[in-house]
């Protein structure tokens, strides 16, 4: 084990010995992380080092961090003490994300709720199974609930039989009562929220959802509604196109659940009016949207795909990522040697749009790379990612390296998202607690 004294007297050298290196895992886990990147700003002039010192501490960060959404196995060993209730004067911060169905929702959520640290994020009573557990679609962290929108779909699967329409037709939603949910939640209080079992298609008995300091509604409506709309402090919007919701659908469906393609097909087609109807419209609303497209680069590669986020300018309390230069326009090839990425290769942009009238800055990522370590390199020349130190974002990617996207921009983007939502509740909870500490001196 390195000595905490020979580990803080790096700062004073031009190069960090073997010995050393070899054993800066060692150190990491014995010692407070952050403090360790600091030494790194030190070796202004390695950036080959400060590249290897930060890939051996993503690594070790990672092996010494647990995942969110962990397998229920693994939940049930761990003892759970999460202590949900609000701090004084604390309000909520609420994120909405809107997305059709097999769009990674459940792979963003893992990234943003990871993001806050605290205990593992779960089930709502453990889940279905658990002792006392029920069929839940709510999942709960210390500093987090997430809460499924198909809980407010007015009829069950035999109701919308009758009326048929589809879940996607914004005539079968409770838009009042979600909107009256949405706010007793930001307003601190508790609700009985009720359940749709997706496993049996009946709605169930409600559940009791208490407020957390970060409240996430997720699914297929969260926009259409303008007073629930005027309740959400940063909103997103996954957007896939076709021919990749269909390449993740037979992957789900066919491989997973035993669909044939026929039905996955039949059911594009069955859903696709209505999703232009209700679904699709919404990301006028979004402030962020991760747009993944068919990679540009080769029009034969089905599988490779080119991710963009839509970065809305003018947010309160968020800043959009850029490449290099703040407000530019770049496209870059990123050197191989510190990139390894398969064919059809790796590019990166940098643009300034316009979407749906509004000013909004792009970065784009259009390729697969072999090793996530790697990825520190790109990070590296990104600017306003809201990490805490440098090499968090890989140190993220790494922490859930077995998740869907992970090797390419689907992971980047929706991990630079959970950064900015961090980041704005920090900034909200500091702002709230500025206002409080003045109310209360000149009370």
């Amino acid at each position: 084990m390195v000595e905490k004294k020979s580990m803080c007297s790096l700062s004073n050298n031009d190069a960090l010995t073997y010995t050393t290196y070899l054993t800066l895992p060692l150190y990491i886990r014995a010692h407070n992380f952050e403090s360790i990147v600091i030494h790194l700003t030190s070796f202004k002039n390695n950036n080959q080092l400060i590249m290897k010192l930060s890939l051996t501490l993503a690594a070790a960060l990672t092996a010494a961090t647990t995942t969110a959404f962990m397998p229920s196995s693994l939940r049930a060993a761990k003892s759970s003490s999460l202590q949900m209730a609000l701090k004084d004067g604390e309000t909520p911060i609420v994120i909405g994300l809107a997305a059709d169905s097999g769009c990674g929702k459940s792979t963003f959520m893992r990234r943003v709720t990871s993001t806050f640290g605290g205990d593992q994020c779960g089930p709502l009573g453990g889940g279905f199974g658990a002792p006392g557990g029920w069929e839940t679609n709510t999942l709960v962290s210390d500093m987090a609930t997430v809460i499924c929108l198909d809980d407010y779909h007015l009829n069950d699967r035999e109701g919308r039989k009758v009326s048929g329409l589809t879940a996607l037709n914004t005539a079968e939603q409770k838009f009042d009562l979600m909107y009256e949910h949405v706010k007793a939640l930001k307003d601190g209080q508790s609700v009985m929220k009720p359940i749709y079992n997706h496993v049996n298609g009946t709605l169930d008995t409600p559940e009791k959802i208490e407020p957390t300091p970060v409240i996430i509604i997720e699914g297929l409506h969260p926009f259409v509604d303008e007073r629930v709309r005027d309740l959400i402090d940063f909103s997103l919007y996954l957007d896939i196109s076709p021919d990749v919701k269909l390449n993740w659908k037979i992957q789900r469906d066919m491989e997973e659940r035993g669909h044939s393609l026929e039905s996955i097909m039949a059911s594009i087609e069955a859903r696709k009016p209505d999703f232009d109807a209700y679904i699709e419209p919404q990301k006028e609303f979004a402030d962020y949207v991760i747009e993944c497209n068919p990679t540009a680069l080769d029009p034969e590669d089905k599988s490779t795909l080119r991710v963009r986020a839509i970065q809305k300018n003018g947010v309160a309390d968020f800043n959009p990522t850029y490449l290099f230069d703040e407000g530019s326009e770049i496209e870059w090839s990123p050197s191989a040697d510190k990139l390894s990425s398969p064919a059809p290769g790796m590019k990166l942009k940098y643009t300034q749009e316009k979407y749906f009238g509004n000013d909004v800055s792009v970065v784009e990522m259009d390729g697969t790379f072999d090793n996530i370590q790697e990825l520190v390199y790109v990070e590296s020349n990104l600017g306003n990612t809201n990490s805490k130190f440098y090499g968090e974002i890989t140190q993220a990617m790494l922490s859930l390296a077995d998740s869907p996207g992970s090797n390419n921009g689907t992971g980047l983007m929706q991990t630079l998202a959970a950064f900015a939502i961090r980041e704005l509740y920090n900034k909200k909870a500091a702002a709230a607690k500025l206002a409080s500490t003045k109310a209360a001196a000149s009370a």
